[in-house]
């Protein structure tokens, strides 16, 4: 099952949930805000995709940060400040079960979605 991870109220989540129910692909919506996140998986993303990846570094959550929290950020660092404040979180992000990509590009989730399903 495709898990949609984000924040109801962004414009990027809900422009790709439209694009993924335009394609009648189904998924699974997990609001990191409301839902929670689950450190074993946070850890994971950061091991595949690394934190300068997974975080949104254009983010208000991002501008927030203390500046020594923004200059001294390194995978460790990261799962901590994610599980406190997961909108950090690159939103989008399309788990697939077995990839993950961050933020919402409909050529890039087509061809990954076209590869898999083939």
């Amino acid at each position: 099952m495709i898990t949609v991870y984000g924040i109801s109220n962004c414009d990027t989540v809900k422009k790709a949930l439209r694009w993924l129910e335009q394609h009648a692909i189904e998924y699974r919506f997990h609001d990191v805000r409301r839902d929670g996140l689950d450190p074993a998986l946070v850890k994971q993303w950061l091991q595949e995709l690394g934190w300068e990846t997974l975080i949104n570094r254009r983010s208000t959550s991002w501008k927030a940060l203390s500046s020594e929290a923004r200059d001294t950020m390194n995978e460790t660092h990261a799962l901590p400040a994610i599980l406190d404040q997961p909108t950090l979180i690159k939103r989008p992000l399309l788990d697939i079960g077995h990839e993950r990509r961050c933020g919402f590009s409909a050529p890039d989730w087509e061809s990954l979605l076209l590869k898999h399903t083939l």
